[in-house]
């Protein structure tokens, strides 16, 4: 198998990514769900990552599709990778066990879908924010907030690519 191959094993489906998380919970596996646009990784999303990782034993992350980023109004040049692009780059991170990508303008469906043991946002959010807190705690779940590194964000860079 080639390491190409390895990392586009970690994208899954929606029916196969719920298949995995039941066999894993079966065993006693605390699964760990997070989602973003992911556009241009850097250190503040590598930091974030690490430390949903660190919140239980596997670690889904969930892409926006095109389409979905774009409704969420990031602007008119964004994303600025392709969907392929970005969870190709997210699978390849040694802390990421599985990534999906999603098309709905929030990932509650999926979220619903996949009952993950641990839900992850950046301390930016209040737990009533975040989609699918209701469903993580109804069932015996977590949402954990995690503080996000200060001065790192996609817009960022962007706009210092764009004044360069």
């Amino acid at each position: 198998m080639t390491y190409n191959e390895i990392i586009s094993a970690k994208i899954f489906s929606r029916e196969e990514l719920v298949r995995k998380v039941q066999r894993l919970q079966y065993f006693g596996k605390k699964v760990v769900f997070t989602n973003g646009c992911f556009d241009l990784l850097h250190l503040g999303h590598v930091d974030y990552l690490a430390k949903a990782k660190d919140c239980g034993d596997f670690l889904i992350v969930a892409v926006n599709a095109d389409e979905s980023v774009k409704r969420l109004n990031k602007g008119d040049s964004r994303p600025i990778q392709d969907e392929h692009s970005r969870a190709m780059i997210i699978a390849n991170l040694h802390v990421v066990d599985a990534v999906i990508v999603f098309n709905e303008e929030t990932p509650y469906e999926l979220i619903a879908a996949l009952v993950p043991n641990v839900l992850v946002k950046g301390a930016d959010y209040r737990v009533e924010q975040i989609a699918g807190h209701d469903v993580v705690l109804q069932h015996g779940g977590k949402v954990e907030l995690i503080e996000l590194v200060q001065g790192y964000s996609t817009s960022a860079i962007e706009k210092k690519i764009k004044e360069a």
